[in-house]
């Protein structure tokens, strides 16, 4: 059992550490395994040698992102603690990211982990981004974002938001409505993003003007897109021939992103995923990036994380029950 101390200088600095209730100190003793003390303008960490190390130094990266004024939340700390514990401490320094995007009412949209700062680099240098990875990982929402930010700036007229209308597990054609109605359904996600960022009114004039449009995929054939910010959402739903064309609908002055992930593919199980195949295809080819963002990066709930991880864990197990024959009959499958 050991102790170490570490000093705080300003009374903001320990409000925002302890948290409401103590709440983010008793997550670290509770994560960490050891016990947080403060008297004064110092907290006394105390527990075996190394639980003490990694406290220490999420304690001290607390005190340094708080000073340059970012938000600590539940998120933050466990983010922190998986850095520190992975011995990549010298990354935290990148979590006080620029400000990406404002949305209507004032919140400012910053990276949350180094994946996510990694994937808004790629969108801003690239004319075509993959942001791959499973739910919660942002990949949506910081694109919509990107786009936002290039539609103020005036690096772009249109802002073009669209999906391929795959039923998962439902039929469309039972939806009432017409062909908007059915496939708006599927489009909400967008909307919503949309509407944070702009706000509903300013969203309806843009979209009245001709500034932002919403639409499924099929809407994109035949068409070459200037001077627009292009978004394909839930990529992994796209066949071969889909993302093919999608790409080509690229035009001068015009910047693509494209998400999605492989591990919820709605296709039937004859038709290869056009995002995998793009992965495959497109890797190492000059302006492209691909990104991919893993369960470290999930900024919802925690349990969310450990809900993926489980399903990563089961599918290897049953891999490995496979064995190689296995997987070589799976993979001729998807051949044919």
């Amino acid at each position: 059992m050991i102790e170490q101390t570490v000093s705080i200088e300003r009374m903001e600095e320990a409000i925002a550490i302890f948290g409401s209730f103590d709440e983010n100190i008793r997550l670290i003793e509770k994560e960490l395994g050891v016990r947080v003390v403060g008297r004064d303008d110092q907290l006394k960490i105390s527990g075996e040698a190394e639980a003490v190390m990694y406290g220490t130094k999420v304690i001290e990266s607390l005190i340094g992102l708080s000073g340059r004024g970012e938000a600590i939340n539940e998120q933050t700390i466990r983010y922190l603690i998986q850095l520190v514990k992975s011995g990549n401490e010298d990354k935290i320094q990148t979590l006080a990211a620029d400000v990406l995007c404002v949305t209507a009412k004032g919140k400012p949209i910053k990276a949350k982990t180094v994946g996510q700062k990694k994937y808004i680099e790629a969108i801003q240098k690239n004319t075509i981004t993959l942001g791959v990875g499973p739910a919660g990982t942002g990949k949506t929402y910081l694109a919509v974002a990107a786009a936002v930010a290039d539609f103020r700036a005036k690096k772009v007229n249109r802002i073009i938001l669209t999906r391929p209308a795959v039923e998962a597990g439902e039929h469309l054609g039972f939806l009432p409505g017409d062909l908007q109605s059915k496939v708006d359904p599927y489009l909400r996600p967008l909307y919503d993003a949309l509407f944070e960022m702009l706000g509903a009114e300013s969203y309806a004039k843009y979209v009245e003007r001709g500034n932002i449009e919403v639409a499924p995929l099929a809407y994109m054939r035949g068409r070459t897109l200037d001077d627009s910010f292009i978004i394909l959402d839930e990529a992994q739903n796209t066949s071969r021939e889909q993302m093919k064309m999608f790409l080509t609908r690229l035009g001068f002055g015009s910047k693509i992103v494209i998400t999605g992930d492989i591990t919820q593919i709605d296709l039937p199980g004859e038709k290869v995923s056009g995002l995998k195949e793009a992965m495959r295809v497109l890797n190492g080819v000059e302006d492209i990036a691909i990104c991919r963002l893993n369960e470290s990066d999930v900024v919802r709930h925690v349990i969310v994380q450990r809900i993926i991880k489980a399903y990563e864990d089961d599918e290897k197990a049953r891999n490995r029950a496979a064995g190689p024959n296995g997987g070589y009959k799976r993979n001729e499958h998807h051949k044919k």
